[in-house]
């Protein structure tokens, strides 16, 4: 039976700027279920990184009703919202967002800095998801030390570390090469067969081909909402050597 994990009721986000009012998201009404793949897609202007933000909670939406998990987070406070993010999602980010001067280890056990989990506990954890993507050997670099590639993949596992019910990922290969970019989107398909919910915001149609559904958005509005029939998954690829 599917679980409702997302649910937006007529979302709408509109700014001031100076005189006139921007209306970024008009009307948005969708479900998002558990382990679903999900592609948000459209041009600048579209509203798609407005989303995002509403979905990640990193804002709050001017009219219409957010519920995550069955809770209505949509008139939470600042403090209520940055627990639910600690809590429920996951981000990773086109620019890494890795702090410079913090080894792999150190940048993934963060979160669970916040989530108040002990030293010893959450060292353990991140070397365990360090090693779910490969970087085992790797936990004591630095950002400047890691390919383009590794600096995203300690992202991933930064994001994965707590658990979390969903993974964000805003634009994560933009600052990639394209074999590398396939390599993350590779590993995002086996974090969503082992139960994550994974919403990719893109404005690439290669990488959103790789979502099992794609929104698009135009003007503030879902333009579209269908299912994805020709999934591009790691086999279409199958003569790629693996990426050190």
């Amino acid at each position: 039976m599917s679980q409702e994990v997302i649910r937006l009721n007529e979302i709408a986000r509109f700014f001031i700027v100076g005189t006139e009012t921007v209306k970024a998201l008009r009307s948005i009404t969708l479900t998002i279920e558990k382990n679903e793949f999900v592609a948000l897609m459209g041009p600048s202007g579209s509203g798609k990184s407005t989303l995002m933000n509403l979905i990640g909670c990193l804002d709050t939406p001017t009219g219409g009703n957010y519920f995550l998990n069955g809770k209505d987070v949509s008139k939470l406070n600042d403090n209520q919202l940055a627990e639910i993010r600690n809590k429920e999602i996951g981000f990773i980010f086109q620019t890494f967002n890795l702090l410079p001067r913090s080894t792999a280890l150190e940048n993934v056990t963060l979160p669970l800095i916040y989530a108040g989990m002990n030293k010893v506990k959450r060292v353990e954890q991140a070397k365990k998801v360090l090693g779910d993507v490969q970087l085992s050997d790797r936990i004591t670099h630095k950002p400047n030390e890691l390919s383009g590639g590794q600096r995203q993949r300690v992202a991933v596992a930064r994001a994965l570390v707590n658990k979390p019910s969903i993974i964000l990922a805003d634009e994560p290969t933009g600052n990639l090469d394209s074999r590398t970019s396939i390599e993350i989107m590779g590993l995002l398909e086996k974090i969503h067969k082992l139960g994550n919910t994974i919403i990719v915001v893109t404005h690439e149609e290669d990488i959103a081909q790789h979502a099992h559904r794609i929104i698009r958005l135009i003007d503030g509005n879902v333009a579209s909402d269908e299912k994805n029939k020709n999934i591009r998954t790691m086999s279409f690829y199958k003569d790629l050597a693996p990426i050190k």
